[in-house]
């Protein structure tokens, strides 16, 4: 039976985390009901399925590639520890990933760690 109003499945994009095609709006985020995964519907939009390779941008919109040197624009607490990481710190020679934390890098005095491209700024 056809209920008027009701979205088909097609409307809305895949889930990005498991490819399940019965995603639902919920106010301005988007809801996968089998991984329980939630976007935001703008960045859906945006980003596209054949968009081609992503682009990684800093805090203030500039591109970043591999090898470039960002500063940190926050203190950044490091989980499972009480240190602190300083705005300012400058990292060198990063390396770009895809998933939650996009900068694959190793800080000076702190070792290897995985970093948001909105927490830095190209330098």
């Amino acid at each position: 039976m056809w209920i008027s109003g009701v979205t088909t499945v097609s409307e809305y994009p895949k889930c990005p985390k498991c490819s399940c095609e019965f995603t639902y709006a919920d106010g301005a985020l988007l809801v996968c009901p089998e991984c329980a995964h939630e976007w935001p519907a703008a960045a859906a939009t945006e980003a596209g399925d054949d968009d081609g390779p992503r682009v990684f941008k800093d805090a203030h919109g500039n591109v970043l590639v591999d090898g470039d040197s960002v500063t940190l624009i926050k203190d950044l607490k490091i989980k499972g520890s009480s240190a602190v990481v300083k705005v300012g710190t400058k990292v060198k020679n990063i390396r770009l990933i895809e998933g939650d934390h996009d900068i694959d890098c190793k800080i000076e005095g702190f070792g290897p760690m995985q970093l948001k491209t909105g927490f830095v700024k190209k330098a």
